[in-house]
């Protein structure tokens, strides 16, 4: 059965999907019952920002759905297109409700974090998730001389959905460079997900998370290593859109 390809808005040139959020899982379910090879990450202010200055990480993002995450994004899409995204499918969210919603068994494959890490994630999803047989592949500190051998056991496993948490751009990159057809059906950039998942980065209270200020709540925990991203990426990244409005860009 052939899909619908799905709407579409442009973010600093990087395409990003326009759907609710019911369509948007009802849409990556679809892709696994029909074994279609897709690779997803998330686009927000700070993966914008990177895109604009890294070509690699770039290129690497023409092969990926691309959904929406965070108020930033949200506010470009206004801008640029006068309307917000349908929904903020941001990934700490919407991976758990795609593996929640897949009411058929499947396999979901883990890559990344710190190995206690992943196995805490990996416990949080048998917990919310049971019906899915969940493995850890490998921890995100692996070297060049040992990716063949996982991937051999991504081979072997066959997930049809493969989390991927090694950060932005390097996941992205691993992605779109290394996995095929061979290795999984879907795989997704999850980022910090296993962090929260397992409980070792705590989650913005849910009235900070309804206000969309979740960003500033990860700034107060960790400000050494995020005050760059959003003290300064945020601006920078608003400028970055203005200046597209201005020039007719998107």
């Amino acid at each position: 059965m052939s899909e619908t390809a799905p709407p579409i808005r442009s973010v600093l040139g990087v395409p990003v999907v326009a759907l609710p959020w019911q369509d948007a899982i009802d849409l990556i379910r679809e892709r696994i019952a029909n074994r279609q090879f897709t690779l997803i990450t998330w686009l927000n202010a700070h993966n914008a920002n990177v895109a604009q200055t890294d070509a690699g990480f770039r290129e690497a993002l023409e092969h990926f759905l691309v959904l929406p995450d965070g108020i930033g994004v949200d506010i470009a899409s206004k801008i640029l297109h006068g309307a917000s995204f349908p929904a903020n499918l941001n990934g700490t969210d919407f991976t758990p409700a795609i593996l929640k919603a897949e009411t058929n068994p499947i396999r979901i494959g883990l890559i990344g974090a710190k190995p206690e890490v992943v196995a805490g994630a990996a416990a949080k999803f048998r917990q919310i998730a049971p019906q899915h047989d969940i493995r850890i592949v490998s921890d995100g500190f692996f070297t060049m001389a040992e990716e063949p051998g996982i991937l051999a056991s991504l081979k072997e496993f066959s997930p049809h959905i493969l989390l991927v948490a090694m950060g932005v751009p390097r996941q992205e990159l691993f992605m779109a460079q290394k996995l095929t057809p061979d290795h999984c059906v879907v795989a997704m950039g999850v980022g910090a997900l296993f962090d929260f998942m397992a409980g070792a980065v705590p989650r913005a209270p849910a009235l900070v998370q309804k206000l969309r200020f979740e960003w500033l709540y990860r700034l107060v925990q960790e400000p050494a290593r995020l005050w760059r991203r959003y003290i300064v990426g945020n601006p920078l990244f608003l400028l970055r859109v203005m200046r597209a409005k201005l020039r007719g860009r998107n």
